[in-house]
């Protein structure tokens, strides 16, 4: 006896999906979806497929187990709540893909064809991770993977948070953002390693900020720095800072 039918609707209303929206998701006709919750058709394996990757659910549970069943086990009534909370897929964007990526950022077709992970831990949002290289953000390392969070509004940037910044310009980048309140036309964009100068990018020519809220890398690669290093890196910091500060008063 399958249960893909029943589990189906079962599902689409812990979600609280109405048939038309459930379907859309499905790529199928709402009369088709009719048909398989009322159990007067059997899905397609490539909707079960589908289903099971919105709900990361297998295969078998959705055919084999009535997962509405959630009387008196503890275990059954957990992972119903877990089903009822939408996963937030986060397209990563590695470094081989950022020229596509400038290309295609807008367009749907390019962005699901991008890997994506869940990251249980944050918060619900719009989340993209994008790969980054070079010394530029030390002791962030090269190769590290930043996960940012979408920031609709440039105004919603805050100063000497670190975001990514992708632009006509400068492509995608890793930076901390300087705006100053009397020319919101400019963002300046600085590195973690002072070594690198910052430089101003046109707040028209941007077209994407991701806020920076975790970041991934592997083990051991973090950055270490000898006592001469830090010492000179701390003075062209400073040196810096004195002529943002000169420019932005």
């Amino acid at each position: 006896m399958s249960f893909a039918g029943k589990n189906l609707k079962y599902l689409r209303k812990l979600r609280g999906w109405t048939q038309e929206e459930f379907a859309l998701k499905l790529k199928i006709k709402r009369s088709l979806l009719g048909a398989y919750e009322e159990e007067r058709a059997e899905p397609r394996i490539e909707v079960l497929e589908l289903v099971s990757n919105i709900f990361k659910t297998s295969l078998d549970e959705l055919l084999l187990k009535d997962l509405g069943d959630t009387k008196g086990s503890y275990i059954a009534k957990r992972r119903a709540q877990k089903l009822s909370m939408p996963t937030q897929d986060i397209a990563f964007v590695p470094v081989k893909a950022v020229a596509g990526y400038l290309a295609g950022y807008g367009d749907p077709e390019f962005i699901d064809e991008l890997n994506t992970f869940t990251l249980p831990m944050l918060a619900p949002g719009k989340y993209r991770a994008f790969e980054i290289v070079g010394d530029s953000m030390l002791p962030t390392p090269s190769g590290s993977v930043i996960v940012g969070e979408k920031i609709e509004d440039l105004d919603d940037v805050k100063n000497s948070n670190t975001y990514i910044v992708i632009s006509r310009q400068e492509g995608v980048v890793y930076k901390r953002i300087m705006r100053s309140n009397r020319n919101k036309a400019k963002m300046t964009l600085i590195s973690d390693n002072p070594t690198y100068q910052p430089y101003n990018v046109n707040a028209e020519d941007i077209l994407e900020v991701w806020q920076a809220q975790m970041i991934i890398s592997k083990a051991n690669t973090q950055q270490r720095w000898d006592v001469n290093q830090l010492a000179s890196l701390v003075n062209n910091l400073q040196e810096q800072v004195s002529t943002l500060k000169k420019k932005i008063n």
